[in-house]
């Protein structure tokens, strides 16, 4: 991977990798985001985070909140597949959001960033609420990913309490361990409906989704299935994903 740009402040490495076509964001050495203009499937996580759309009809989403930015991956696949009306980035590090608009191209009508630390966002936040809220906020220890938000039933609270009536969380979870601790240490499932979790085949990421209203399995693949892009790559195995009750 060539590099395309860096930058060092403090303790924090920042850079811009081209891999072949898509455009990379490291920090710390950290895998943060990937971008292609002309591929909205990144086969990592990120596609994780914006397939739970399609437990629902595609146009059902119109107001999105994502909670730590990175580079904005799930921000391109959401708005090329389902076009919501409004994405809302919030972000605590300043740089990562230069580097979303300058790079990532995460700018123009419908996209709002917001520099601020999510949690405290959250429980300051007075306006419309949301139909997804993804929860995605990462730092770095150690050249590891490391988890800053915990599914404590007072945090998913938070976040529901913003939450249109038929609406959805999505939580990243580094890894099945995390997951299976968040679920021992309370009870997460409080408030929802339905939860389900989603894997895939380059991560070990676990990706669960709390929403308000029904939905199962055959939904989500159904709806899938209605967009000729997903169906395509669902069939090729570009897009290879895991589904279970939570």
């Amino acid at each position: 991977m060539a590099l395309l740009w860096q930058k060092k402040t403090h303790n924090t490495h920042y850079e811009v990798r081209t891999a072949g076509n898509s455009l990379r964001l490291y920090t710390n050495g950290v895998f943060h985001s990937q971008y292609h203009p002309e591929k909205p499937l990144t086969g990592y996580v990120w596609d994780l985070l914006m397939l739970p759309v399609f437990f629902y009809p595609p146009d059902s989403i119109k107001r999105v909140l994502v909670l730590g930015v990175g580079g904005g991956a799930v921000f391109h696949s959401l708005r090329h597949f389902i076009r919501p009306e409004l994405i809302v980035g919030v972000e605590l590090d300043d740089v990562h959001v230069k580097i979303a608009r300058r790079f990532f191209e995460l700018k123009g009508r419908g996209i709002e960033l917001h520099t601020a630390d999510a949690l405290h966002w959250m429980q300051h936040y007075v306006g419309e609420k949301f139909d997804l809220i993804i929860d995605d906020v990462f730092a770095e220890q150690e050249g590891q990913p490391m988890q800053v938000t915990t599914a404590t039933q007072n945090w998913l609270a938070t976040m529901r309490k913003h939450l249109s009536a038929q609406g959805m969380i999505v939580k990243n979870f580094v890894d099945q361990k995390t997951l299976a601790t968040a679920i021992r240490q309370g009870n997460i499932k409080h408030g929802f409906r339905s939860l389900f979790v989603l894997s895939g085949a380059k991560d070990q990421n676990q990706v669960a989704v709390f929403m308000r209203g029904d939905a199962g399995v055959h939904d989500l693949r159904q709806h899938i299935k209605t967009m000729p892009q997903l169906a395509a790559a669902l069939k090729s195995g570009k897009l290879k994903y895991a589904v279970r009750r939570l």
